[in-house]
C-alpha cells in the first residue's frame, strides 16, 4: 500500500486521476530524454565546428524544440484540471505517437550515419518502453500504440536511414528487428504490470471492502481507508499485523471488538464488521471519520471556549454512559481518542474512538489485561488505575475525561513530569491547580468545579456515573450558549486535510498508550498497545 495514494485505483474516478498523474510523469521523462539528446547533438556540433549532419542543423534543432515543447505542454496540462478518461486515452496515444514521429524527423534532418540511426532507435525504444512502465495499459493497447510508434522509424531506415558505409541489407534487418523487439518488450511489460496491478487489487480486498489509502500505522497494526463494493460507503479498516502482535494479542483484540461492536451511541465510532484474512490477520471495519481530534484542535488553536468545551464533554459523557451501562470501561480516554466531525445539520459532532483497551467489569473471559499491569496513557491515568488497576470501574474514565476537559480549557495537561514514575506519583498525591489559576483568567465556576470533581483522588468523590456528569455539564450556565453558526464558519475555514482519527504522530511516552507491568520495579516493561 501507499502512504499518500492508493497504488491500485479502486474506482473509475481514482483510475482517471492515477492515469493523468502517470501521463504527467511520462511527459516529464520524455522531456528529460529529449533534452539530453538535444544537448548531446548540440555538443557534437560545437565540437565539430558545425560540420556535421551536412549543414542541416536548423531543421534538426527545430525538431528538438518541437519535441521539447510537446513534452512540456503535456506535462503542464496533466498537472492541472482533471480530464475525462476518454480524453486521457486519446492524449496518451496521440502524444506517444507524435513524439516518435518527431524523433524520426530528427533522423531525416541529418546525414545518415550509424550514430544518427542508433539515436532514432534509442529514442523510439525509450519512449515506448518507458510508456509501458509508467502508464497503466493493457497488452493490446500497448501493442498497437508501440507498433504505430515504430512504423516511422522503419520507414526512415528503408528510405533514408541506412548509412552508406555499412552493409545496407544487414543494417536494415538489424533496425527492423530492433523495432520489433522494442514493440514486443513494451507490450510484454504492460501485460506483466497490468496483471500485477489487477492481482494487487484482488489482494487488497477484504470481503466486500477494497483497501485504498493508508491512513496510519501503529505499533501492532495499520489502518487503511476502504470502500464497500456495493454500497460505495467509505470505511476505515484496521489490520492487526501478525508479525507485530502475538496470538494472545490477536485473540484479545478480537474479543474486545466483539464487545465494542455492541455500542450504538451516536458519539461512539461504529464498528461495521470484523474477521480474519485468508492468512490469519485479524481486522475490523469501522466508520471513516473526516475530522480532527482534540489534541490537534488545542495544539493548533489553543484553549477552547467554555461553551464549546461543555458541548464536547457532554457528548463524550453520553458515549461513556452507554458503554458503562453495558459493563464496558474504555480505559484510554484522552484528546487523541476524541474526534470532532461535522454533520450537515450540526458542527462539532464528537466520536469516541480506539476502544482497543476496553475492559468488561463482568470479569471472567472478558478481562483483557492482567490485574498487575497498568494500562492506558500516563497523562490521563486515574489514581486507582495506577495503584490497583484490577479494581477500576467507570469512574476511571470520568477522571480521564476531567483531564481532557482541563486540557481543553487551559491548553495544558493536568500534570507533567520528567519520567513516568514522577507523572504517576502526581496523579496519586498531587492536587491539580485550578484551571482558572493555570490559565491566568476566569473560567466559569460551574465548569471548573465539574472538572476538579472529575479529578478527585478518591473515586467516591467524583460523579457517580457518566450520566450524572453529563447532566451536570448540561446544567452549566454556558451550556446553551454554544454558537453553532460560529462553529459552522470555523469548519468552513479550518476543514482538516485528512482524517485525524488514524493519522499517526510522534508523541512522547507520556502521551502514548502503554501497558506497564507492576512486577518490574523499574517499570521497564512498557509495551505500546
Amino acid at each position: 500500500m501507499s502512504v499518500s495514494a492508493s497504488p491500485v485505483p479502486a474506482n473509475a474516478d481514482e483510475a482517471a486521476r492515477d492515469l493523468q498523474d502517470r501521463l504527467a510523469r511520462f511527459a516529464r521523462a520524455v522531456f528529460v530524454v529529449t533534452a539530453v539528446i538535444g544537448l548531446a547533438s548540440l555538443g557534437t556540433q560545437v565540437a565539430t565546428r558545425g560540420h556535421i549532419h551536412g549543414g542541416h542543423a536548423a531543421p534538426h534543432e527545430l525538431a528538438h524544440v518541437a519535441a521539447l515543447a510537446a513534452a512540456l505542454g503535456m506535462w503542464m496540462r496533466c498537472r492541472r484540471k482533471q480530464m475525462r478518461p476518454r480524453t486521457l486515452a486519446i492524449i496518451d496515444a496521440g502524444f506517444t505517437i507524435s513524439i516518435c514521429v518527431v524523433y524520426t524527423l530528427l533522423g531525416f534532418s541529418a546525414t545518415p550515419t550509424l550514430g544518427v540511426g542508433f539515436t532514432v532507435l534509442l529514442a523510439m525504444t525509450y519512449t515506448v518502453v518507458g510508456r509501458s512502465i509508467l502508464v497503466p495499459s493493457t497488452f493490446t493497447r500497448t501493442l498497437w500504440i508501440s507498433a504505430i510508434c515504430a512504423t516511422p522509424a522503419v520507414i526512415y531506415f528503408l528510405t533514408a536511414g541506412a548509412p552508406a558505409t555499412e552493409n545496407t541489407s544487414i543494417f536494415l534487418l538489424f533496425a527492423t528487428m530492433w523495432c520489433a523487439f522494442a514493440v514486443v518488450t513494451a507490450a510484454a511489460n504492460s501485460r506483466q504490470l497490468y496483471g500485477l496491478r489487477a492481482r494487487i487489487r484482488e489482494i487488497g480486498k477484504l470481503g466486500q471492502y477494497t483497501l485504498e489509502e493508508k491512513l496510519g500505522e501503529g505499533g501492532m497494526g495499520v489502518v487503511h481507508r476502504a470502500t464497500h463494493a456495493m454500497l460505495r460507503r467509505p470505511a476505515a479498516i484496521k489490520l492487526l499485523l501478525k508479525d507485530r502482535a502475538s496470538e494472545k494479542d490477536q485473540v484479545r483484540f478480537e474479543r474486545e471488538v466483539q464487545l465494542t461492536s455492541r455500542l450504538r451511541h451516536p458519539n461512539t465510532i461504529s464498528i461495521f464488521d470484523y474477521g480474519r484474512t485468508a492468512d490469519g490477520v485479524f481486522y475490523y471495519v469501522m466508520e471513516y471519520l473526516d475530522g480532527l481530534d482534540l489534541d490537534r484542535l488545542v495544539k493548533a488553536t489553543g484553549p477552547v471556549e467554555p461553551a464549546r468545551a461543555i458541548h464536547i464533554l457532554a457528548q463524550v459523557a453520553g458515549a461513556l454512559a452507554e458503554a458503562h451501562a453495558l459493563g464496558l470501561i474504555h480505559r484510554d480516554i484522552k484528546p487523541a481518542n476524541i474526534v470532532l466531525t461535522e454533520r450537515v445539520d450540526e458542527p462539532d459532532v464528537v466520536k469516541v474512538v480506539d476502544f482497543g483497551l476496553v475492559r468488561s467489569v463482568e470479569g471472567g473471559a472478558a478481562e483483557s489485561v492482567a490485574g498487575n499491569v497498568i494500562t492506558g496513557t500516563p497523562l490521563y491515568l486515574s489514581p486507582e488505575a495506577i495503584s490497583s488497576p484490577e479494581t477500576i470501574d467507570g469512574r476511571a474514565d470520568l477522571y480521564a475525561l476531567g483531564a481532557v476537559g482541563y486540557f481543553l480549557v487551559t491548553g495544558e495537561h493536568v500534570f507533567s513530569g520528567g519520567s513516568l514514575l514522577e507523572l504517576c506519583s502526581k496523579h496519586l498525591i498531587t492536587e491539580p491547580v485550578a484551571p482558572s489559576v493555570r490559565l491566568g483568567r476566569a473560567v466559569p465556576a460551574d465548569l471548573e468545579a465539574i472538572i476538579l470533581k472529575c479529578l478527585a483522588k478518591e473515586r467516591d468523590a467524583r460523579f457517580a456515573s457518566a450520566t450524572a456528569l453529563r447532566t451536570a455539564l448540561l446544567d452549566c450556565a454556558d451550556a446553551g450558549t454554544y454558537d453553532r453558526a460560529a462553529a459552522s464558519e470555523w469548519w468552513r475555514n479550518r476543514r482538516p486535510a485528512s482524517p485525524a482519527v488514524t493519522r499517526p504522530d510522534v508523541v512522547s511516552p507520556s502521551e502514548s498508550t502503554m501497558a506497564i507491568d507492576l512486577r518490574d520495579r523499574n517499570a521497564q516493561d512498557k509495551r505500546p498497545v
